[in-house]
């Protein structure tokens, strides 16, 4: 395509990307770089979202690893996970775009349609042994652009010790009505229900998108009968006491906190909360969330696509493809995602996890059935609709209209 049609393709999605807000994971805020001067090697730069990762950490050295495997020299630098897309936008715009990118997978659909990423076809990128249902978080239009470094979701923490005070086996809790007569009992004995977040932003529909998908609904139809009758569970929820009106303002974190109290019965949350967990001292289970009807319900994922931007220069794709690929090979998937609390993206890693910590198995269970956001082809849809679905959960919650109205005017609005 002609330089001045990428252009105006980069100022749209700029636009866009502006609406992904990411949602929260084990990642600190911060900016910084590692990587020495090029000592008679080609310097090849890689952009992440791991500030956290300064240039001793495993991470970093890893990056090194994979430069000189490559027989090139890496220049890194960490951003914010929030800044990342849109820096990478006004990068492509300067034509200084990184050789490597990684980024967090709702973004990669808004770079792809920008035309800022190329696809595992241009550069051979083998995605062959990746979960299919992970690799579709990176796929827009037919094609794949990258694959994922690993990937978190949402799952049911519980207390054991009030679950036990209140009588209820964690067995029996296999759907809706079992999971809400549960949350009853735990009501009765004197201790609180379930806590979760429903802020009125990106992460309010991440926590909500289980209970919607796992009702049969689908994105497109935000006013089905199916989505009607999953937000009118947490609406009872909260009207029956069973879940607290703090939801409304809680964010994952604050929604985290309430459980630690050893107060809830039940905290919905990620994968990144497996350390606090531990910290907290509470006797814990975990418990894939549950469909309407039984089952695994799909969970959003979160976690990042390890990606190659566009170059003018195609003849970098060659190595650019050798650290893409060492990065997310067998041999050190293992590290990386044990360092960032992900589930590894194949399954002869999560194998490789689950035997080294047991505590993995029900996460596993969970990234297997999970979806990613941007799936369904929806690409950078995604955000318009998402954004009306949080605003139809915080109106129905709140009290100021009901499930099916809510719905009705999110489906209006997304359309």
């Amino acid at each position: 395509m002609n330089s001045s049609s990428r252009q105006r393709r980069l100022t749209a999605a700029a636009l866009t990307a502006l609406a992904v807000t990411v949602t929260a994971t084990a990642c600190s805020s911060g900016s910084g770089s590692t990587g020495t001067e090029n000592a008679g090697r080609s310097t090849y730069t890689i952009w992440d979202p791991y500030p956290q990762f300064d240039k001793a950490s495993d991470w970093a050295k890893l990056l090194d690893r994979c430069g000189t495997k490559a027989g090139v020299q890496i220049k890194r630098t960490g951003f914010d996970t929030s800044d990342l897309g849109n820096k990478t936008l006004l990068a492509a715009q300067q034509g200084n775009s990184p050789d490597v990118l990684i980024v967090d997978n709702p973004v990669v659909s808004t770079l792809a349609e920008a035309g800022v990423l190329t696809t595992t076809a241009d550069t051979k990128l083998d995605t062959s042994k990746v979960d299919p249902n992970l690799l579709a978080a990176g796929q827009s239009g037919g094609e794949t652009y990258g694959t994922p470094v690993g990937a978190n979701t949402l799952a049911l923490y519980y207390n054991k010790k009030v679950l036990k005070q209140a009588g209820v086996d964690v067995t029996s809790v296999k759907d809706w009505t079992s999971l809400t007569a549960a949350l009853a009992k735990v009501k009765k004995a004197g201790k609180k229900g379930i806590t979760f977040s429903a802020i009125g932003t990106e992460e309010g529909s991440f926590q909500f998108l289980p209970w919607f998908w796992g009702s049969g609904a689908k994105l497109t139809e935000l006013d089905s009968a199916q989505a009607v009758s999953a937000l009118s569970l947490w609406k009872d929820w909260l009207k029956q006491g069973y879940a607290p009106n703090s939801v409304l303002n809680n964010t994952q974190t604050t929604s985290w906190q309430e459980f630690a109290t050893g107060d809830y019965a039940f905290s919905e949350n990620g994968t990144w909360q497996l350390a606090n967990a531990k910290k907290a001292g509470l006797d814990y289970g975990v418990l894939p969330i549950p469909g309407v009807n039984g089952g695994t319900a799909a969970a959003p994922t979160g976690g990042e696509f390890v990606t190659v931007p566009v170059q003018k220069d195609t003849a970098r794709y060659a190595t650019s493809q050798k650290l893409a690929t060492c990065l997310t090979s067998t041999a050190n998937l293992f590290e990386t995602d044990t360092t960032l609390s992900y589930v590894a993206p194949t399954s002869a890693v999560q194998d490789k996890q689950v035997a080294a910590n047991p505590d993995l198995k029900p996460w596993v269970e969970a990234v297997k059935s999970a979806k990613g956001r941007t799936s369904d082809n929806l690409g950078t849809k995604y955000p318009k609709i998402s954004e009306q679905l949080w605003k139809a959960v915080q109106s129905a919650l709140s009290g100021s209209t009901s499930p099916k109205d809510a719905l009705t005017s999110a489906q209006a609005a997304a359309k």
